[in-house]
């Protein structure tokens, strides 16, 4: 097949999703053309059958702000009749699915199918604005086809947006040979020169993160355990974490290491991961600890208890509850053999669930549904 993944090409689970998802099609024989502002930061090197089209914006004086999703949609408009695309897939509704749609309009009706993936912030934050919810209901209903990463994600969509069509239920997916514990990782010693603990937080540091969960977590932790926090990433609540480890006099042991291309390579030096989120569709930071053998400590809210089983392989507390996710870390950080059967637990749940080459034929397996249908 032919297909184009319109995605945004930063740190987001989003765009991580739709370049890996682009790259295992492309291993898999089809030609993937990625349309975005700037190259998906994981699509590193040479691949075959991978193509990359910029979208460039105009910034014409008459425009207050660039029309983005007016220059996406002419260049999507360009690939397909240039390559005779089969397939559009567009990771999120706001804008990609509309630029999309706008842009098979413009080809008379002639072009691709298009497929549209529902990843979170869409439905759970962007779908919420009474200025973009009828679009987001458009595009929606409008696309051949409907994904989302999570059975809550889907539920949610359904309910909220009154939509009457099928969204099928892909989970988001992780190349385990990549995140794992038996890859190239940190030096520890670096970041815990005593022989502290770990303990690790990754995401963009919006509000639906609370960051500074992570700190106050770690404030506990360390009254009974050594531990230093490594937060990886960057975002609007960088400094409000700061001012609170200050205030809790924690700041040295909190090491702030920005965004990072290769996590992999830092989450199996973690002890434990934290995903204190009030909102998480799906939560793929969390996946990929779990890949490298990292237990995770999140809220028991959106699609987490689909990836995290509490007790087993993580632990699943109320949102704002760091009083109940520190204790688990402590008693995991005093207890190496129940650490050690957690961090094989939770390989073992990647592993069995959420594998690549067990999500990617489901993709495949849909595009192809989508294409048979008159």
């Amino acid at each position: 097949m032919k297909i184009a993944m319109v995605c945004y090409p930063t740190h987001g689970g989003s765009g991580v999703v739709a370049t890996e998802l682009g790259m295992c099609l492309a291993g898999r024989g089809h030609d993937v053309h990625f349309i975005s502002y700037s190259a998906p930061f994981r699509l590193r090197g040479f691949h075959e059958h991978v193509f990359y089209h910029e979208v460039d914006v105009s910034a014409y004086p008459l425009f207050k702000y660039p029309p983005y999703d007016l220059s996406l949609a002419a260049k999507i408009m360009e690939v397909a009749d240039d390559y005779t695309l089969d397939i559009v897939h567009a990771h999120y509704a706001i804008p990609h699915a509309i630029s999309a749609y706008l842009a098979r309009q413009m080809l008379r009706g002639r072009g691709p199918k298009i497929i549209t993936t529902l990843h979170g912030t869409d439905i759970t934050l962007v779908g919420k604005d009474a200025s973009f919810k009828a679009a987001v209901k458009f595009s929606i209903e409008e696309s051949d086809g409907v994904t989302a990463v999570s059975r809550y994600l889907a539920e949610r969509t359904l309910r909220e947006f009154a939509v009457e069509r099928d969204i099928r239920v892909v989970h988001n997916f992780v190349d385990v040979e990549r995140f794992s514990p038996r890859a190239p990782h940190c030096i520890r010693e670096h970041f815990a020169p005593k022989g502290e603990r770990i303990l690790m937080h990754a995401s963009n540091f919006r509000g639906v993160k609370r960051l500074s969960d992570t700190v106050e977590i770690l404030a506990r932790v360390r009254q009974k355990v050594p531990a230093r926090l490594l937060l990886v990433g960057e975002g609007p609540d960088r400094q409000a974490s700061h001012e609170i480890a200050v205030k809790l006099g924690v700041h040295d042991d909190v090491v702030y290491l920005g965004t990072q291309d290769s996590i992999e390579n830092l989450l199996g030096c973690a002890d434990v991961f934290l995903l204190p989120s009030s909102e998480e569709s799906f939560g793929l930071a969390a996946l990929e600890a779990m890949s490298c053998g990292t237990p995770v400590i999140a809220t028991n809210i959106g699609g987490l208890p689909e990836v995290v089983t509490h007790g087993q392989d993580g632990f699943l507390y109320p949102v704002g509850d760091v009083e109940s996710m520190a204790a688990a870390a402590i008693d995991l950080l005093n207890d190496q053999e129940k650490l050690a059967a957690m961090r094989q637990a939770a390989r073992r749940k990647a592993e069995d669930h959420f594998r690549q080459e067990q999500i990617v034929p489901q993709y495949e397996e849909y595009y192809q549904e989508v294409m048979d249908r008159q």
